[in-house]
């Protein structure tokens, strides 16, 4: 589908609507309409607890929300970059359709007049409201109200970094990999304010007597992994254990792929004997996102909301940190695409259960709708998982669909990952005997077979990149590309 196409389905699907559904204040008189409280986490991986992806990963409270919900072993992104990975969700369009690849490709350059999923819920009753990083670079079109007001938003690293020399780590060459403890407490970070204001509205009424869909984004554990010194006394650098990595990962993998992977960098930490520090502070930054989750969601059910709010926790994408030789996103490898996706939904789900079915990112927006009883666009290009809400091992025959620049794919279902690159050249792993992703299957003729029915997933075009340019709050923290 070409983005032309895409505009003229939403144009249409947006007049339907109004006319079918009435107006917003009729619609908001439907009590029966869940809140809906959705919390994303940037840039992370699979190292929380429900997931086991680091023994040492400390995340009491989104594992607390886990054991009432459920919680998707097998989620992954759409793109392992911030920006098309939430143009993805928010649009329920996958960046083959969109064009939008990278980070400097502002949504309203490729679909200005798509309706995102809180326009679209705002359409239906809802009153939409966000704080922090929720858009790469903000949308102020798809919000009634939005923390800070205007187009800045809330600092992404703390005014009292640590004192010393630059980098903080002493590691030159590693761009902004960067980290260490820094002055002061939880205050002094973007995140907390973040979680002030979400705490504010919910003990207040957000949808002033509409339902509200309030979104939360926190930063961490993105870079800079500034976080209090506390958050790393919970890792103590003597115990960090470190991912596990082959010494010739690299020899089965074609060119395209070794182009991704960050190997300079990744040799660079090694020879600094920096690599379990950096470890500890990415553990330490995600407690201390944990921490903050944990603020909202005790604030939520002390509060009347409680019992009629939808909670949905997400992250935009994986981290590699050496694994595969690999650092930071942008690479069609598990760690990088691999996040958790944990829902609670008053009614439809509970008691904490795991599915194992292989999602994607794209199903957020299907199932918001779902859970809303809005009727979902036709255009969007992932599946409700409310049947996954009720039953999490129902049958489930779709895949998720990873997309890191044009023409460069992966596919993931529960047992292979199947990557294509522009140039041709694949990769193929069986996760059921090499969950380290160590050894390429692509080139075994017997694997042909897993090949073609993961190859039939992969887009039957690919739409042209969109334009680059400025993004909508490009002055703020999160406008910059922060890679």
């Amino acid at each position: 589908m070409d983005r032309r196409s895409v505009l003229r389905g939403m144009a249409a699907g947006a007049l339907a609507a109004g006319a079918a559904g009435g107006s917003r204040e009729a619609a908001a008189n439907d009590v029966d309409k869940p809140n809906i409280l959705f919390i994303s986490i940037d840039d992370l991986n699979d190292w929380v607890g429900i997931l086991g992806g680091h023994a040492q990963a400390d995340t009491p409270h989104l594992d607390a929300l886990a054991a009432r919900a459920v919680s998707f072993e097998n989620a992954h992104c759409a793109a392992p970059v911030c920006n098309p990975s939430r143009v993805s969700v928010m649009t329920g369009l996958r960046p083959s359709t969109s064009g939008v690849y990278e980070n400097d490709q502002p949504l309203r350059k490729a679909l200005p007049t798509v309706k995102t999923l809180p326009q679209y819920l705002r359409d239906h009753g809802y009153r939409a409201l966000s704080s922090g990083k929720i858009f790469h670079s903000g949308d102020p079109d798809s919000w009634d109200l939005a923390f800070p007001t205007g187009c800045s938003w809330p600092r992404n690293t703390p005014r009292h970094k640590p004192r010393g020399r630059r980098p903080y780590h002493g590691i030159r060459g590693i761009g902004n990999l960067t980290w260490g403890p820094s002055k002061g407490g939880n205050g002094v970070h973007s995140d907390s304010r973040v979680a002030d204001w979400v705490i504010d509205q919910l003990k207040a009424d957000p949808g002033e007597g509409k339902p509200f869909f309030l979104a939360c984004g926190f930063f961490r554990p993105h870079l800079p992994w500034f976080v209090p010194r506390k958050y790393f006394w919970r890792h103590p650098l003597r115990k960090i254990v470190l991912p596990t990595v082959l010494a010739d990962d690299h020899s089965d993998i074609p060119a395209a792929g070794r182009r991704l992977a960050r190997v300079s960098e990744h040799e660079k930490i090694v020879a600094s004997e920096k690599w379990a520090d950096a470890v500890q502070a990415y553990l330490a930054s995600v407690s201390y996102a944990d921490h903050q989750l944990g603020r909202v969601l005790r604030t939520l059910q002390k509060s009347e909301h409680a019992a009629n709010t939808v909670v949905i926790v997400w992250s935009d994408h994986g981290w590699s940190l050496g694994e595969k030789m690999h650092w930071k996103k942008f690479a069609l490898w598990e760690e990088c695409t691999r996040v958790p996706v944990v829902i609670h939904a008053p009614g439809v789900t509970t008691t904490g259960e795991t599915s194992p079915r292989t999602v994607s990112l794209l199903d957020l927006f299907p199932t918001v709708c779902e859970l809303a009883g809005v009727p979902a666009p036709a255009e969007l290009e992932g599946k409700s998982l409310v049947p996954l809400l009720q039953d999490p091992e129902s049958t489930w025959s779709e895949v998720a669909l990873t997309t890191h620049g044009l023409r460069n794919h992966a596919v993931r279902d529960e047992r292979h990952r199947y990557i294509r690159y522009a140039d041709g050249s694949e990769e193929l792993y069986d996760h059921d005997v090499d969950p380290h992703e160590f050894t390429n299957l692509a080139g075994d003729e017997t694997q042909a077979a897993h090949k073609a029915r993961l190859a039939a997933w992969l887009p039957s075009s690919d739409a042209s990149p969109a334009p680059k340019g400025d993004h909508a709050c490009a002055r703020g923290g999160e406008g910059r590309s922060h890679q």
